[in-house]
């Protein structure tokens, strides 16, 4: 018989551990003497709006486990998860009940994936050892059906979609709405209301500026699409086929007109900028017309390397939002060679965890 699985977060807990990390940063960005850190804290439970789960078999009876770090051996049940949206925890009711009467949809069933919004959207995968046949994809029609949100069932080299394979995310920011594609597989935010406040940050800190706006690492459109309408022109980048084909709908879906997506690594967009190399991808784009003052970067856990370090340093204003704060750290080092952070802040996007967003503003030193 399987063990239940605690409750992974006690809410009382939170500002206790909100507290820690603010005096992690504190700490740890002293020697940069950045201005008083913007505390944006989260939900205290139900925040997080994708979740996947094993599922665990147990003759003809299974249930969503996890496990201790280091033993996949033994599985704890799952039957709430506080940490998820509300309609994750629904579905997860629901779909469990309804795959317990059909043996050919729970066997080797092994994982399920949820997708939801904020919206109340919702995407569900079912994930298999085994080929997906055509019966399978009518019994799934069937629950698709009587679950109300779209299935999508994969296996070894096969995808099966019923019908669409993404959700669309409504966030609301400073009064405004603003539409996102979120691809199943693809990166999206996981705390939605946290990336809200997160938005809502990175427009404030662009108030003034003026001109141009690059972006390095945009994913789908996350901060472009909420920051278009603080500059003339932007232009963005994002080297994964996925991201930038939501993007796109992302960019059409809210009437932009002065926002490009290219499909380019940051590398490739310095070597174009430098004009040591033409792409196809940027045909019609004339890069010596932009008026870049601000560059905006949301690079992963390793941070940027150090030629898109000298890249980010030659704009006068950089927003730089953060996933590590050590990797951040590091480029600190030398981007505080040449400018000064102005704007510091904590978004708390993994509760209960030792993961910080982090979100600095630098601006240009003043010249002698």
């Amino acid at each position: 018989m399987s063990e239940i699985f605690p409750d992974p977060i006690n809410p009382a807990e939170y500002d206790t551990q909100l507290a820690e990390k603010k005096a992690r940063l504190n700490s740890l960005f002293a020697e940069f003497a950045p201005p008083a850190l913007e505390v944006h804290d989260s939900a205290v439970s139900h925040y997080r709006l994708r979740a996947e789960f094993r599922l665990w078999h147990e003759g003809d009876r299974c249930f969503y486990a996890m496990f201790e770090p280091g033993n996949r051996k033994k599985a704890y049940e799952v039957r709430e998860f506080n940490i998820a949206s509300p309609l994750i925890n629904e579905l997860m009711h629901k779909l469990l009940a309804e795959i317990h009467t059909s043996e050919l949809l729970r066997r080797r069933l092994f994982q399920v994936e949820f997708l939801t919004t904020l919206n109340g959207d919702a995407l569900i995968t079912l994930i298999y050892h085994k080929k997906l046949d055509d019966a399978w994809e009518g019994e799934a029609r069937e629950l698709q059906e009587r679950l109300g949100f779209p299935i999508i069932g994969r296996s070894r080299k096969q995808k099966v979609v019923l019908e669409r394979d993404y959700v669309t995310e409504v966030l609301k920011v400073d009064g405004k709405e603003f539409s996102y594609r979120q691809i199943e597989g693809g990166f999206t935010q996981p705390n939605g209301e946290v990336n809200q406040k997160m938005l809502s940050w990175a427009r404030s800190a662009s108030e003034g500026i003026g001109g141009d706006l690059v972006e390095l690492y945009c994913g789908n459109g996350n901060f472009s699409v909420a920051m278009a309408e603080k500059f003339d022109r932007v232009l963005a980048t994002e080297i994964s086929k996925t991201s930038v084909n939501a993007a796109q709908v992302n960019i059409a879906d809210n009437k932009i007109d002065n926002l490009i997506i290219a499909r380019l690594s940051s590398e490739e967009f310095v070597q174009a900028l430098r004009g040591e190399r033409k792409f196809t991808r940027l045909e019609g784009v004339d890069l010596t017309s932009y008026d870049f003052r601000t560059v905006l970067v949301d690079p992963p856990r390793a941070g940027l390397d150090d030629e898109s370090v000298k890249q980010t340093a030659g704009y006068d204003n950089i927003i730089y939002i953060s996933c590590n704060p050590d990797t951040l750290h590091a480029n600190l080092t030398e981007l505080c060679k040449t400018h000064d952070i102005v704007r510091f802040a904590m978004f708390d996007q993994f509760p209960y965890t030792h993961h910080i967003e982090t979100g600095v503003v630098l601006k240009r030193k003043a010249t002698a």
